[in-house]
């Protein structure tokens, strides 16, 4: 009887160590559906789908499947299998591909088949564009701080952005003549 206890808690102690690794996770499943939830239509649509799902219990299957499976690999491995992959996305001018691995995205046309990539380097914290004929990438922002970056502007230098609604609008206003140029 003695042994049946020692079994049953040490297999409890085993599980119990499994479940409490200390990994948050990113929880990228729930996120995804999330996601795709904002999508779907105005804030009105996207609360009754909220709430469809809440009482289907999609979010709560995905939210598990986080927390037991998908964040223990990721805590593991240090890849998350969700977080990563294909993704389609209906633009207006057409459907895009969009592959995301560890370093950033490739994203491919449908339409007309070009493709471009986009490149994080970790190092140097800075995002690079790049198209099959270019043999190095360009750099188009550079991480500076939680509050700051700096973007390529439509002279072809580098502007301090300020991360808040008045930084992001006065660098739109800077940008939008070169953009509109290019239509």
């Amino acid at each position: 009887m003695k042994r049946r206890y020692l079994f049953v808690g040490l297999v409890l102690a085993l599980a119990g160590s499994m479940v409490s690794t200390s990994c948050i996770g990113s929880f990228a499943l729930t996120n995804k559906i999330l996601g795709w939830n904002h999508t779907v239509g105005n804030k009105f649509v996207n609360e009754l789908v909220f709430i469809a799902f809440c009482i289907v219990p999609v979010y709560e299957v995905s939210a598990l499947a986080d927390v037991l499976v998908i964040n223990s690999i990721e805590f593991w491995s240090g890849n998350n299998p969700v977080a990563c992959g294909r993704s389609v996305i209906e633009g207006q001018d057409g459907r895009y591909l969009v592959d995301c691995d560890k370093t950033g995205y490739t994203i491919t046309s449908e339409n007309d088949g070009s493709v471009v990539r986009l490149d994080f380097n970790a190092d140097e914290q800075t995002w690079s564009v790049r198209t099959p004929d270019m043999e190095e990438g360009v750099v188009f922002m550079t991480m500076i701080d939680d509050n700051n970056v700096e973007m390529v502007g439509a002279d072809g230098d580098m502007h301090r952005v300020a991360l808040d609604a008045q930084g992001v609008l006065a660098y739109q206003q800077q940008a939008l003549p070169a953009m509109l140029a290019t239509r």
